[in-house]
């Protein structure tokens, strides 16, 4: 490889005891040499600081972001204390791919693209949340990067140069959701900044296992709605109303059951497609639930700036 910009993986921690030793494996067989890695602990009360302390080396260095409780104020710090040129964000749930950064930071070799989104696949799950998150691609980056009123990258998998920092600001510190299309749509709009999708780079995340931590996701992306809507004017989604819910649930036991049903005993179809349009339901409902209950504070509106170093100013 010629292209070998420095890049620097930020990484936001919280309660990440379970999921260290996996990440931390992860990012050590990276097959691109020109990295450091940022692990920044945001108030954890487990065993994080601990497993962090011992993690570090001279790529692996540790921060502590104990002020602001939101993954975006540890963020910041990441980039505030960053070296490379290129910034590398995933999350500690997540397992970059031994090839990651090496696909990740190839598409910056043309100057013009100032963002770089990988993609986001899961991890191997056998509950049936977790097989029906997978066939709807819940992950996905190439939902968001079709987004209707700007594409964007999840922070999950996504590199930016430090120069579009120095033009837009950092994130939004006292942001708890949606600053991953924030600071995406802030740069794309903003600057002329292209972003580009390296299908490549893949990391791998878990779903959901159970219910209520599928419709706490659910709801976070309802409230990201609400929020994107008051900063950018994004359109809300539309909430269905009871005569909609009741014709999907009645289409449902009349028709899709019992095909669904008749499949399964031909070895045609899983316990997915029996229960796949109330679990549908489910994740619409807790969506409408988190848009309808989110309330942007004004403090959440506030950007970051990027401290200029006393030898530029």
């Amino acid at each position: 490889m010629s292209f070998l910009p420095s890049v620097s993986v930020i990484v936001p921690i919280y309660n990440g005891e379970s999921d260290l030793p996996a990440l931390l494996e992860c990012l050590n067989a990276q097959t691109y040499s020109n990295f450091e890695c940022l692990l920044i602990d945001n108030n954890s009360n487990d065993r994080t600081a601990e497993l962090l302390k011992a993690a570090e080396s001279d790529r692996i260095r540790v921060f502590n972001q104990s002020q602001i409780q939101s993954s975006y104020a540890a963020r910041n710090l990441g980039i505030q204390n960053a070296i490379g040129e290129i910034l590398a964000f995933t999350d500690a749930d997540c397992r970059p791919e031994a090839n990651w950064l090496t696909d990740l930071i190839q598409p910056f070799s043309d100057p013009a693209v100032g963002l770089v989104a990988g993609e986001i696949k899961a991890l191997p799950g056998n509950t049936v949340l977790e097989q029906y998150a997978d066939r709807q691609e819940t992950l996905s980056q190439k939902h968001t990067l079709n987004h209707p009123f700007c594409a964007y990258g999840q922070t999950a998998n996504l590199a930016i140069r430090l120069e579009a920092f120095k033009q837009i600001g950092l994130f939004r510190p006292y942001l708890t959701t949606g600053g991953d299309a924030d600071i995406c749509w802030r740069i794309l709009r903003e600057t002329a900044w292209k972003l580009q999708f390296a299908e490549s780079a893949i990391v791998r995340h878990r779903h959901r296992t159970t219910l209520a931590e599928l419709q706490s996701q659910w709801r976070r992306y309802g409230r990201s709605n609400r929020y994107l809507h008051e900063l950018h004017g994004v359109d809300l989604m539309r909430e269905p109303n009871f005569s909609e819910y009741r014709y999907r649930l009645m289409r449902w036991m009349l028709k899709e059951l019992p095909i669904a049903s008749l499949k399964l005993l031909a070895g045609k179809a899983n316990l997915v497609d029996l229960i796949n349009t109330p679990i549908g339901l489910l994740c619409l409902q807790a969506r409408t639930e988190g848009q309808r209950q989110a309330k942007l504070s004004d403090e959440a509106r506030t950007i970051e700036s990027l401290p200029i170093p006393a030898s530029q100013s």
